[in-house]
């Protein structure tokens, strides 16, 4: 799959982590920055990013696309009223979820296409593979976790099915036989033990074809998870993004984690209360300031 340098794709592997407020007013800060900017919510099934922007009725959807009713996404973004934001709504049509993986790569398609200069996916929680292949298109990766243990893990574990389908991706675009098959023995480490980090698994890769399993290597070398800690409270929450850190390089081989923060702050449950982005109703607040961070970091 195509990675376009003007998508972030925002994902909480756990619900309830504050994922689609972070990519509501993300957004508006980026357009603060000067970006045109869309924002996508592929929360499918469950959306509700158009609430955070205030929004109680849409004239479209991404149903409408979905389900052939309008012939290009183009077609079904709509203002937010905020100066270069637009959005697209997500879809709540039974069904939606699982959709047809050919569907999936129409929107895909179209989702790389959009005129904009940054595209957010507010992505659902969890590691699904409609997830996981939204994230692989993007060229950065938002992942938000709370200091809580349960988030984190979840966290880790998203990173890894994404590696793994982005390396069976891979393989099987190579056509070498033997890799795919090794990679899923190396889901199951306690029956093979010597494949549970990714150094042993590229040992034995190597073996099967050496050029093929270099080429993996140089693929994982240059992700770089962007960590995002919601809801710090105090010092120690904001150490907790180590922890992944370390999990990634001991196992996945992933050396290079960007770590940021977001101070917990009232005023976010006050401004969703009221439906308006915190960024517009506070935009000095705590939230605001640490989103305006992160923002100019995407910039960089």
């Amino acid at each position: 799959m195509e990675k376009r340098k003007n998508i972030t794709a925002i994902v909480g592997p756990k619900g309830g982590v504050g994922k689609t407020t972070i990519s509501a007013n993300l957004a508006i800060a980026l357009s603060k920055l000067g970006k045109k900017v869309i924002a996508v919510d592929l929360d499918l099934g469950a959306s509700n990013l158009h609430a955070i922007f205030g929004l109680r009725n849409s004239k479209y959807s991404l149903d409408d696309f979905v389900q052939n009713r309008v012939k290009k996404l183009t077609d079904v973004v709509l203002d937010t009223n905020i100066d270069n934001v637009g959005i697209i709504c997500g879809g709540d049509v039974p069904g939606i979820t699982n959709m047809p993986y050919q569907k999936k790569l129409k929107l895909i398609r179209h989702l790389l296409t959009l005129d904009s200069d940054l595209v957010i996916l507010d992505l659902a929680p969890g590691a699904s593979f409609n997830v996981a292949d939204f994230a692989i298109i993007a060229q950065r990766t938002l992942l938000v976790t709370t200091a809580e243990v349960p988030s984190l893990m979840n966290v880790y574990s998203f990173i890894k099915a994404t590696v793994f389908r982005r390396l069976n991706f891979f393989f099987k675009s190579k056509k070498c036989d033997g890799l795919p098959e090794l990679l899923e023995k190396a889901k199951n480490f306690d029956n093979y033990p010597h494949l549970k980090t990714m150094e042993g698994f590229f040992r034995e890769a190597g073996q099967i074809n050496s050029v093929v399993a270099d080429s993996a290597k140089k693929i994982l070398s240059r992700i770089e998870p962007f960590l995002v800690v919601n809801r710090v409270r105090k010092k120690n929450d904001a150490n907790v993004g180590m922890v992944i850190q370390n999990l990634l390089r001991e196992y996945l081989g992933i050396k290079s984690t960007v770590i940021m923060t977001i101070r917990e702050d009232n005023a976010v449950g006050d401004a969703i209360a009221r439906m308006k982005p915190i960024m517009i109703e506070a935009p000095n607040s705590l939230f605001s300031q640490d989103i305006k961070k992160i923002a100019s970091r995407l910039c960089m």
